[in-house]
């Protein structure tokens, strides 16, 4: 069914109503671009081949879309149909084929809506379709007119529809499915200077008007329908997708006790009898283990999280946590580390591009970065590994079951050897050998009386 499909995602106005220097539709709905979500609708539904149309060749739209759709720039804004226009070379390419159009600000749309719409286009013969839903506040959304026996007349814009057609509650959601050779057709047709646009809508009515098969496909959860104009619809659209996502986690088993101050983005995955409490951020493609607790005041990005976790006040990117580590409060896991099983770490704690092994101790006031640690290590409070020379840096290595003292300052590239301990104080700048005792550091000198001469030459 999708093989001759194609679609064009219009994405070429501004970020002025949102009173952003950024493109509108790249406005960012739970911390993914709002285009982000249109795309991979798109793709979910079976759509493979996809057009993007953008104000600028090298613009964030442009950028966003290069590896995954054809760029076609609009350079100038006169209208959604003179959109469309820019990708006429594309949409001939999918003779007695069957063309998409989606809005990109319209990030709740989705594949089963897509592909049900396709359905009813077809099977009903239609040379184009109109997904439409039923909302509460239709202001601002052309309405679907219908005559007495229900059928499609034609789709009135807010700024054309009298009193009583503004009463209408069915609404255009801004997608269509046509028929490749009635969307081209209808194209060459608009003529725009009673309004000084090319609009979809109007070539949608010329069709209606000229003898063509046009219809509907009623999508009955109508958030598809709902773009973001200015920042006050971005932010009911994120209440609305934020809960959803909340509640297909709560019904996977998930313990979320409050929602209001949690953030769980689109690609997390969380095992049953987890417990997420406020303050908690999801970003990017997380996954969380069974039995966890996370939170509160956490953020995760990018990450795997093990069963039998705990993070308290922790920010963690791009690294793996595995099962059983109590992590927190205050601590700061940077990229590319691995926190082994049953690791604790404490108060205070950065971890940089590391690997700390099982029931290791890194309690308090720690800096561990460019290491790989050993199991049941134990980190004394103030350790630092210094592994930056101010030109280039080095790895720190310490072995199973070694003991690093309090104020302990590791000079990469520097190895503590299995069971070695290092003096509280001391600055490691050689290796310290297995079961060795490293110290490093000045003897203490007692000059009695010193206080009493310095009173005396005041």
């Amino acid at each position: 069914m999708m093989q001759k499909c194609a679609a064009i995602i219009l994405g070429a106005g501004d970020g002025f109503r949102m009173k952003s220097a950024q493109p509108y539709v790249m406005m960012k709905l739970l911390s993914r671009p709002m285009i982000q979500w249109v795309v991979e609708a798109a793709k979910k539904s079976g759509i493979h081949d996809l057009a993007v149309i953008s104000s600028k060749a090298d613009n964030m739209v442009s950028e966003f879309a290069s590896g995954s759709a054809e760029i076609y720039v609009q350079p100038e804004p006169m209208g959604t149909a003179h959109a469309v226009m820019q990708a006429t070379d594309f949409i001939k390419r999918y003779d007695r084929g069957n063309i998409l159009i989606l809005n990109g600000d319209t990030p709740l749309m989705d594949a089963e809506t897509i592909r049900n719409a396709l359905i009813s286009h077809i099977n009903d013969g239609n040379e184009v379709t109109i997904i439409s839903a039923q909302v509460e506040k239709p202001f601002g959304y052309g309405r679907i007119v219908r005559d007495d026996d229900g059928n499609f007349v034609r789709i009135v814009e807010e700024r054309d529809a009298a009193s009583d057609v503004k009463k209408i509650d069915e609404i255009s959601s801004g997608a269509f499915w046509f028929k490749t050779e009635a969307l081209l057709l209808a194209l060459d047709e608009l003529d725009p200077r009673k309004t000084g646009e090319y609009n979809l809508v109007d070539a949608i009515n010329w069709l209606r008007e000229n003898g063509h098969r046009a219809g509907t496909s009623f999508a009955p959860h109508p958030d598809v329908a709902l773009g973001a104009n200015d920042r006050n619809q971005l932010h009911e659209l994120n209440h609305i997708a934020r809960r959803k996502l909340i509640e297909k986690h709560l019904a996977a088993g998930v313990d979320i006790p409050s929602f209001e101050s949690i953030l769980i983005g689109p690609d997390v995955e969380i095992g049953m009898d987890t417990t997420i409490l406020p303050g908690t951020i999801l970003r990017g493609k997380v996954k969380i283990g069974r039995n966890c607790q996370i939170g509160p005041n956490t953020m995760i990005v990018d990450s795997i999280i093990g069963d039998d976790v705990e993070l308290n006040t922790v920010q963690c990117y791009n690294s793996t946590v595995k099962r059983g580590a109590n992590i927190g409060p205050f601590v700061h896991i940077r990229p590319n580390s691995v926190i082994g099983e049953n690791v604790h770490l404490g108060n205070f704690v950065e971890v940089k591009n590391s690997n700390i092994d099982m029931n290791t101790k890194v309690s308090h006031l720690t800096y561990v970065g460019d290491s790989d640690v050993g199991k049941r290590v134990n980190f004394g409070c103030g350790t630092v590994t210094v592994n930056y020379t101010g030109k280039a840096k080095f790895r720190t290595v310490i072995e199973d079951d070694a003991f690093i003292g309090c104020n302990t300052n590791l000079v990469a590239p520097v190895k503590v050897g299995a069971g070695a301990y290092t003096a509280a104080g001391s600055t490691i700048t050689e290796d310290v050998p297995a079961d060795s005792l490293g110290i490093a550091r000045a003897r203490q000198v007692n000059k009695l009386g010193w206080r009493k001469k310095r009173d005396a030459e005041e």
